[in-house]
């Protein structure tokens, strides 16, 4: 089997030592070439080269932002049963796809499991979200949350290390003192007609749990499934009280969804529509993707086989 491995060294926890021992035990089972990236894109061109070559697994070593790089260079063209497998080794700050697909957060750890499933033959093939043209893994969102992830983006390229902290820290500044609280710019058009108008922000999921605080998983929608549709968290109100009562039930409620006068909630969408009175920050798989003002987001069943 012949397979690519995609290392980002800039990813928070990927270090020489780590991309050379794990090329070592893929190498003892795989064919495998070594491929460091060099910019942001590089991870996508890499895959797209890698389908262009006729490679049977494309393993991506990074945090999210690398692997979503990998299955937007995998889908180019859309899912096709002849495109390589996607295996992917936790090497950033959070790993929320590797963790929503079960593997341990150790690389060493999880290169053994994906091993034990290459010679096992134990595949899945997962659904994946797609926002216009951009395919995520486990979550995109228009708003807030990509606004505190672009202020993230800004203080990562003035040095600072990418962390859960990093992120709890930003988003209380930006909430308190960046976003816009008094004027909802959203406007939800569902696949049944139904229009959700005076929304602040939105979470789009395609797995659960979106993401991790530490050791805490953050679910805002605790249905979401890569065999499901696409689940939808919005928000109608941002006062103080409300969103802390509405954070609260997302950290410690169990897995029960969030409620609230100020919450929407939505399971199982095949597609729908986000529309902003204005250009709002817009992220997918924690990826900053700039402003836009329309979105259309959309779940495709079964678009790519990952070994895990």
């Amino acid at each position: 089997m012949r397979a690519l491995l995609v290392v980002n060294p800039k990813a928070t926890a990927t270090t020489t030592r780590t991309r050379d021992v794990l090329a070592r035990a893929l190498g003892s089972d795989l064919k495998v070439d070594l491929a460091p990236t060099t910019r942001r894109g590089h991870a996508k061109e890499l895959a797209r080269q890698a389908v262009r070559d006729g490679m049977d697994l494309v393993v991506a070593l990074g945090g999210d932002g690398t692997v979503n790089e990998v299955v937007n260079g995998l889908l180019l063209n859309g899912p096709s049963p002849d495109l390589p497998a996607l295996a992917v080794v936790p090497g950033g700050s959070t790993n929320v796809f590797t963790r929503a697909l079960g593997l341990p957060r150790d690389p060493v750890e999880a290169t053994g499991e994906i091993l034990h499933a290459l010679r096992t033959g134990r595949r899945r093939t997962i659904g994946l979200g797609q926002m216009d043209e951009h395919w995520f893994t486990f979550c995109a969102g228009l708003g807030l949350d990509a606004e505190v992830v672009r202020e993230v983006d800004v203080r990562r390229d003035k040095g600072r290390r990418s962390t859960p902290a990093l992120y709890v820290s930003t988003a209380l500044q930006h909430f308190f003192t960046g976003t816009d609280r008094r004027h909802p710019a959203l406007t939800l058009r569902l696949p049944d007609g139904e229009t959700v108008e005076h929304v602040f922000f939105t979470i789009v999921s395609n797995a659960a749990p979106w993401t991790f605080l530490g050791k805490r998983p953050i679910l805002p929608t605790p249905l979401a499934d890569f065999d499901a549709g696409l689940d939808l968290f919005a928000l109608k109100r941002l006062r103080t009280v409300g969103t802390l009562r509405t954070l609260r039930q997302i950290l410690y409620g169990g897995g029960q969804l969030p409620h609230g006068r100020q919450v929407v909630t939505r399971h199982d969408l095949p597609e729908f529509t986000l529309e902003a009175s204005r250009p709002l920050a817009c992220q997918a798989d924690g990826e900053y993707l700039g402003e836009r003002e329309t979105v259309s987001l959309r779940s495709v069943p079964r678009a790519l086989t990952v070994i895990a």
